[in-house]
């Protein structure tokens, strides 16, 4: 397994992993992912296992003190094995930050084995 910052030759192997999550706002424009995940601020880590593509990261942080994971998944046949955890250390390093902020609606277990720090929060849309 490697981790590797997000690069357009890893964007089919992104598209099938969303397309397996149901996650129509990143499969329905493939172009429009590939700009959301090299957008400035943006740093997102893939892990390839032989060649595909079985997880990635996105972080969106001002590069010195606030980080927010956005994006977090993992093809079903590869968690459970630390590829996960090893995303969100790789693209939070990467990222510059000092902390990292989440919003989760089914994954509280995996972000609770974590240090942290349990905050309120909402999500705003237009």
């Amino acid at each position: 397994m490697r981790y590797e910052r997000y690069q357009r030759v890893f964007l089919e192997g992104v598209i099938d992993i969303c397309i397996e999550q149901g996650w129509q706002s990143y499969s329905a424009d493939i172009e429009r992912t590939h700009r959301a995940l090299t957008a400035p601020g943006v740093t997102t880590v893939v892990a390839v296992d032989e060649g595909t593509v079985c997880g990635f990261a996105q972080v969106q942080s001002d590069g010195e003190i606030q980080a927010h994971l956005s994006v977090l998944t993992v093809k079903g046949s590869y968690r459970r094995r630390g590829v996960g955890s090893e995303l969100i250390a790789q693209s939070f390093r990467a990222s510059g930050g000092i902390r990292l902020d989440l919003v989760t609606e089914d994954a509280q277990g995996f972000y609770e084995s974590m240090y942290h720090s349990l905050k309120s929060g909402f999500r705003i849309y237009p």
